[in-house]
């Protein structure tokens, strides 16, 4: 154990990266990282932490903007139930801590978004709480270097992988330990075709000396991701158009879109052209374009999308919910990557303005 740990944290010394929230020890400023990078890779997710501390460097001022502000601030990079919990964490910390946030691993791991191992990781990294931080990347390390031959996403292999968690974890430099075998894994035993061959535990390492570094960590068989069909349509009349709020309990609530006709089969062009379920009749409108068929992946479910481009003369016929817009106003709401992919297509972003 301790020549395994000895290795890592060489390693480590030798390699980091220089990342930003590496450079404090703000339990905020970690919390925000962490969140961020548990769905997104480190240079995208570089940029929108820069961006996202300059326009609420605190927790106070985060706890004061709007959710759409925070969005807003959080658009392209998915997963926004991500960004609606921060906020709320947030505002609950300004209320029960005066904005301080909390220091004590059970008050942390209760935080509204936060879960075990982003508990850990900001107890350890910016506390010295001896708490193991065990993401994807640990998971692959430790499955690869012990031998666990359970699958990891099970509740055995789970607690296989905790166990070594916990008797490896120091009780002094919490925060060194856990960043060291997290970019261990980030950047040294990577999910496809590691280095091997370059690896300071490749004599040591159960899947190395065995060859079943492609076969570990072992999952269970994943579920096939749901099929969705989309049609937006863009309903212009004059210089403004109009969008509506996702407000179900669905991927991108609260964030806004086109009008949406979501469909259980794919429709032929001719039953997209006839369908009128926002304006009443074709006297009333002229359909303008229809666009190619988009395909959005996620991470369970696939959306497969088309654009309906349609000019509409009297706007107060329109069956709907919808919040009517100026067109050069329309970036200014938070959408979700394909309405804005849509946008983009459509010639409608902030150069306009």
């Amino acid at each position: 154990m301790e020549a395994f740990l000895g290795e890592i944290y060489n390693w480590f010394k030798k390699n980091k990266r220089d990342l930003p929230w590496r450079q404090t020890t703000d339990p905020y400023s970690i919390w925000l990282s962490e969140i961020i990078l548990q769905q997104t890779r480190v240079v995208q997710g570089t940029k929108y932490y820069l961006r996202f501390l300059e326009k609420f460097p605190s927790v106070k001022i985060l706890a004061a903007a709007s959710e759409d502000e925070v969005l807003k601030e959080w658009q392209g990079l998915g997963y926004y139930s991500r960004a609606r919990n921060l906020h709320v964490t947030a505002k609950y910390i300004q209320s029960e801590y005066n904005g301080v946030f909390p220091s004590n691993f059970d008050h942390i791991i209760k935080l509204k978004g936060i879960g075990a191992y982003t508990a850990a990781a900001i107890a350890s990294i910016a506390f010295d709480l001896p708490y193991p931080a065990i993401d994807g990347n640990v998971y692959r390390v430790f499955s690869r270097y012990f031998g666990i031959l359970t699958p990891i996403d099970s509740d055995k292999g789970k607690k296989e992988i905790q166990q070594i968690a916990y008797e490896l974890m120091p009780q002094k430099n919490a925060g060194f330990h856990n960043q060291a075998l997290m970019e261990f894994g980030a950047l040294q035993c990577v999910p496809k075709s590691p280095d091997c061959e370059n690896c300071v535990l490749r004599k040591t390492c159960y899947a190395a000396q065995n060859k079943q570094v492609d076969i570990l960590p072992v999952k269970s068989k994943k579920t096939k991701p749901k099929t969705r069909y989309f049609y937006y349509y863009y309903l212009e009349s004059g210089e403004t158009t109009f969008l509506e709020k996702r407000e179900k309990n669905d991927i991108w609530k609260n964030l806004y879109q086109f009008p949406l006709f979501e469909s259980k089969k794919q429709l032929t062009e001719k039953e997209i052209l006839e369908n009128t379920t926002f304006y009443v009749n074709s006297e009333n409108s002229i359909i303008k374009k229809l666009s190619d068929q988009k395909k959005h992946v996620l991470s369970h479910q696939v959306i497969f999308a088309r654009l309906v481009s349609v000019e509409i003369f009297k706007p107060e016929s329109l069956e709907g919910k919808f919040i009517q817009v100026n067109k050069k106003d329309i970036f200014k709401f938070a959408v979700p990557r394909l309405i804005e992919e849509f946008m983009k297509d459509l010639n409608l972003n902030e150069k306009n303005d």
